[in-house]
């Protein structure tokens, strides 16, 4: 019998093993919103009705994957990450709260929320209510978005620091964590481990709003970050020299407590797509983040046995092979729902030096608003394309979204059983 962990790395060699091996909740980007996790394990029959489930990711509203779920489905990645959410505060002092869609959930301690005068939730960083408010849920909502709170440029002072605030060294604290939960993965289970350290994703839209700091300085809007890949570029580049040389500072001491008892990391989750193309050309991501990708990547694979994964929405086709020279061994979500993301055409170019990790269902259309049939025959395809000859790791298009129907879900996982 192959153990979780084996079985991934032969994805990630590029053998098949005795089975497609299966992610659910190895990461914050393959995951389960909170109220399909409840309605999932209301389903298997792992709950009484109204049992809470754990919001473990408030940005995205994910809910925790427990060991008895693992088990159910058959799982084979387990997460190793730090214990502080986007928002600054800690997984910790669990909390009853509701979803807008009724579901019993808990909360930690510092998800210290408060509607607006329009019904919309706010959040706070570090769940300190006298600070202004980092994250809005409109009403009705699902998720968290981070909210925009940039000051006046001035461009003569300009700081590079000003963006660095969050991406210091790592304490001794966290290391001790971070060992302790790395032994305790290794040792009392076969599963392998997806590790996300943080520090070494270059421009995120989601972190560069600042949405754990109470009053973010530099540039903290979107917006005005895109527009600064061009009008401050010098300025970005001197950015990403120090934030690379504090990440790879990091990773270094992460390496020496963790050692090589995880599988994968996650050295990058900035996005570059758009439905219909990339949204930055193959020059600009060459001369302003490809470097760093690539330092990156090289010190991992020159000190570790990790594999290197690269998360990366949308239509990314143009910039495969520049990511594949900067060294990841690993793309996801594999959104095929957008252009020029054929999963024939990705396996046939890529299949031998990236491993798939995701692609398995869409999740904006089949998965969400199509029937069990439907799902089981994408599923079954996806797996017989991306699955041939290794190099895939099973988990739908990013996050399973909240409402999708229970029995799409189900029906995804059976299949992933019967066919892989």
């Amino acid at each position: 019998m192959i153990s979780s962990r084996e079985r991934v790395k032969m994805a990630l060699r590029h053998e098949e093993a005795d089975r497609v091996p299966l992610d659910l909740g190895g990461s914050d980007i393959t995951g389960m919103h909170v109220d399909s996790v409840y309605l999932l394990r209301q389903a298997l029959g792992l709950d009484p009705p109204g049992t809470p489930v754990k919001v473990i990711e408030p940005f995205q509203m994910l809910g925790e994957i427990t060991p008895d779920l693992i088990d159910a489905l058959k799982v084979d990645v387990l997460p190793l990450a730090g214990r502080v959410t986007i928002f600054g505060f800690r997984n910790e002092g669990w909390k009853p709260w509701t979803t807008f869609g009724g579901t019993p959930v808990l909360v930690p301690e510092g998800f210290n929320t408060e509607p607006d005068a329009s019904g919309d939730i706010l959040l706070y960083p570090g769940g300190d209510r006298s600070a202004p408010p980092s994250g809005r849920m409109p009403e009705g909502g699902f998720y968290f978005d981070t909210i925009v709170r940039q000051a006046p440029i001035d461009e003569a002072a300009l700081n590079v620091e000003d963006n660095l605030e969050e991406f210091g060294p790592i304490s001794d604290q966290d290391l001790v964590y971070l060992k302790d939960r790395a032994e305790r993965l290794y040792t009392t289970t076969d599963k392998a481990i997806l590790a996300d350290f943080g520090g070494t994703s270059f421009g995120s839209f989601s972190a560069t709003p600042g949405p754990s700091l109470k009053q973010p300085k530099g540039i903290r809007s979107v917006e005005e970050w895109q527009m600064s890949t061009i009008t401050r570029r010098d300025h970005l580049l001197k950015m990403f020299e120090r934030q690379c040389e504090i990440g790879l500072a990091n990773l270094q001491r992460v390496m020496q407590v963790v050692g090589n008892r995880v599988t994968a990391v996650i050295t990058s989750f900035t996005d570059f797509g758009m439905q219909n193309g990339p949204f930055i050309s193959p020059q600009t991501y060459r001369a302003l983040y490809k470097p760093f990708n690539k330092a990156v990547n090289d010190w991992v694979h020159a000190h570790t046995s990790w594999k290197t994964f690269t998360h990366c929405c949308g239509s990314v086709r143009d910039l495969l092979p520049d990511f594949v020279e900067a060294g990841f061994d690993i793309l996801n979500p594999v959104q095929t729902s957008a252009a020029r993301m054929d999963p024939v055409e990705l396996k046939q170019t890529f299949g031998d030096v990236l491993t798939f990790w995701g692609g398995g269902v869409d999740t904006q259309r089949t998965l969400s608003f199509g029937t069990p049939n439907q799902v089981r025959e994408e599923v079954r395809q996806r797996i017989k394309v991306f699955g041939t000859g290794g190099g895939f790791v099973f988990a739908p298009v990013h996050n399973v979204q909240a409402r999708a129907p229970v029995e799409n879900i189900l029906a995804m996982y059976e299949a992933v059983l019967e066919y892989g």
